[in-house]
């Protein structure tokens, strides 16, 4: 079987948490915290994946080996897989900020991480500038929208930033949100 091992609250996880209801893949969640995926991944994060002699350390391979599974294409498009890359790399950065505000590090007193945060507002506005489906079957069915909204559902549980700026962001929010699975897929409040 399966062994998916993460936290309720990573983006991340939940990506791969939403790909395996979608395949229909029976698996165990493990519930993971720093100290045991230090342990269990030589990457030190979840998620990882183990299936029979398979182990998997990050959260792009393990959805290849799901869609794979119901062979289907991993991020067959062009546009697809630079979305996909852009909501990483909005997921790195905002997640590096959280982190390293809990040890006394902020944009306001690290020229590097204020850089970042004017990362995250220029990708935001960028990708706010887009039209997006009305559909949420489409909405998370595309895993590079599908990352997204786990990005900006996350960035809301966490309160990281304020999103009311994005209004086309929040409306793609909540057009996943109209789908069960990702619904049901939402850090526990």
């Amino acid at each position: 079987m399966i062994r998916l091992f993460g936290s309720f609250t990573s983006p991340f996880v939940r990506h791969c948490r939403i790909a395996l209801a979608q395949a229909g893949l029976p698996y165990e969640f493990v519930e993971t915290n720093y100290q045991q995926s230090a342990q269990g991944s030589p990457t030190q994060r979840v998620p990882y994946l183990e299936w029979e002699e398979t182990k998997l350390t990050d959260s792009t391979s393990i959805l290849k080996f799901i869609r794979a599974q119901q062979s289907q294409d991993f991020l067959p498009s062009l546009a697809e897989c630079e979305l996909y890359a852009t909501a990483n790399t909005l997921l790195d950065t905002t997640i590096n900020l959280f982190l390293l505000e809990k040890d006394g590090c902020t944009p306001d007193n690290t020229p590097y991480l204020a850089r970042q945060l004017a990362r995250l507002g220029t990708t935001l506005e960028n990708l706010n500038g887009q039209v997006w489906p009305t559909d949420h079957k489409v909405v998370v069915t595309d895993d590079g929208m599908l990352r997204l909204c786990c990005y900006l559902d996350w960035v809301l549980f966490r309160n990281r930033l304020d999103l009311t700026p994005y209004p086309n962001l929040l409306t793609l929010l909540k057009t996943a949100q109209q789908n069960p699975t990702f619904t049901a897929s939402a850090p526990p409040q």
